[in-house]
């Protein structure tokens, strides 16, 4: 699993009396609610740093396994030649969105308290129902009426505040200005409360469709109730973004046990590779003592067994993570994800060289799956045999042309390049790595630098110029 939250904060309207500036404030106040207007329900803090944008987890099995979550849901919905991608977020709580109309945000936490493929899927299938009810453009618009709307009101009420002042009734004119943009607020609440409300009786119209069960989503909202019980006792229902917990359970309790497949069970197979992704996901997020409780040695499951040999590589003896990986090896011997998990362990125990077997290997089993090249491809240039190089080279190219968004294999292929004295090339794909990180002073210096090494107007000369002047890359 690959390490390089969520854009998500609900801020309410403010009361204040009116001021320089506060006009610029309650905009960005409604502009700042788009960012979580169609996300599941949150159990815990979500942190937000727009300017990096939210932490990914890179997984090739979990994102996999994702995709086949997806596919016949959003196939249902009729946005499966869309390119929609799920995307694993670095966050513990229980949580899923969508913030374009291109990707499905699912925080890992997620994925670990998912007991049930049909859970998640339950999940996919809500957030489906936002971009198949085209809700983020519609909420965009909702907003910009509600910023018009903000506006004149406070235009007024600025007015009010001024006349009040007068006539000395200063708190009289600050209630002016506050009153309407909690009403305004309230509307917009209420608007996204519906959309919520859509996207749940969407998504069991898309498990039907699909033949999936219905019980997974409802398992999950009947959850949300449970352990909402306390933070929304005397909560105000209208200054919520979400439907309550119990009112929500109650419209879909009918809805859902209507289902022909409420009672369908997930198939044992799938089950098998939902519980293996939750193993990993636990062995790489959780603490060890953590998996250990999750995992006691008592359990002799192949996820059982996946998660403790992840957790002693990653926290313990490095030769007895491999003796268990081998283990997992004999029983799944096709099964690509204890290769690479093997490869893993001897990159990071400074056997590089040992790690290019595995590597190779799962690379083969997983039909060239890029992020696994981008391993290997590393494990290439780790080695320091420079007669790897050009290797390494090819496979990260074939790898960069499938995720051209992966700053590790930029990372890899620049020390490849220099490896082979290749000062431009190395410069120019340094320069994408971080460029892609978010680091731009960096990616500027490079390719500034790595202009001077290519001769003007060729392509490695255009494409470093790209960067220099900050224009979006293009592969």
């Amino acid at each position: 699993m690959d390490l390089p939250a969520a854009p998500m904060t609900l801020l309410t309207a403010q009361t204040a009396p009116a001021r320089p500036g506060f006009a610029r404030r309650a905009i960005a106040t409604l502009t700042s609610v788009a960012l979580l207007l169609t996300s599941w329900p949150v159990l815990g803090p979500v942190s937000a740093d727009t300017k990096k944008g939210p932490p990914l987890l890179r997984d090739t099995e979990t994102e996999q396994l994702l995709r086949d979550y997806s596919r016949p849901i959003l196939r249902a919905a009729g946005l499966e030649k869309q390119n929609i991608q799920v995307v694993i977020i670095n966050d513990p709580s229980f949580n899923a969105f969508v913030a374009d109309g291109r990707r499905i945000f699912v925080n890992y936490g997620a994925l670990l308290k998912s007991e049930t493929p049909n859970q998640l899927i339950g999940v996919l299938a809500h957030e489906t129902g936002h971009l198949a009810g085209g809700h983020l453009s519609k909420m965009r618009q909702q907003i910009a009426n509600a910023q018009t709307q903000m506006i004149v009101a406070m235009l007024l009420g600025v007015g009010a505040a001024v006349a009040g002042a007068r006539a000395g009734a200063g708190a009289g004119g600050a209630a002016a200005v506050a009153a309407p943009q909690s009403m305004i607020m309230r509307s917009l609440l209420s608007y996204q409360r519906q959309q919520e409300e859509s996207a749940d009786k969407a998504g069991v119209k898309f498990l039907n469709a699909t033949g999936q069960s219905t019980k997974g989503m409802y398992e999950t909202f009947k959850r949300f109730q449970n352990e909402s019980l306390f933070s929304a006792y005397g909560a105000d229902p209208y200054m919520q973004s979400h439907p309550m917990p119990a009112e929500r359970v109650e419209a879909l309790d009918g809805l859902a046990k209507s289902s022909p497949y409420w009672n369908k069970k997930d198939d044992p197979a799938l089950q098998h590779r939902h519980d293996m992704m939750r193993a990993k996901v636990s062995g790489f997020m959780e603490r060890a003592e953590t998996v250990y409780r999750r995992y006691p040695m008592s359990d002799n499951s192949l996820p059982a067994r996946y998660a403790r040999a992840i957790a002693t590589y990653l926290h313990g003896d490095p030769r007895s993570a491999i003796t268990q990986i081998d283990g997992l090896i004999k029983v799944e011997p096709a099964n690509p994800y204890f290769y690479e998990l093997k490869g893993q362990a001897l990159l990071e125990g400074g056997r590089p060289t040992e790690a290019i077997a595995p590597f190779r290997k799962a690379v083969q089993l997983s039909h060239q799956a890029p992020l696994i090249e981008m391993l290997l491809g590393q494990a290439l240039v780790a080695s320091d045999n420079k007669a790897y190089a050009n290797e390494a080279i090819s496979i990260l190219k074939a790898a960069l042309a499938r995720e051209p968004e992966a700053p590790i294999g930029y990372t890899q292929i620049a020390m490849a390049y220099g490896r082979k004295g290749d000062l431009a090339d190395a410069d120019l794909a340094a320069a994408n790595a971080a460029y892609l990180r978010g680091d731009h002073k960096t990616a500027r210096d490079l390719a500034s630098r790595a202009k001077t090494r290519f001769p003007i107007g060729s392509p490695g000369w255009v494409r470093a110029d790209d960067i220099v002047n900050t224009k979006s890359i293009k592969n």
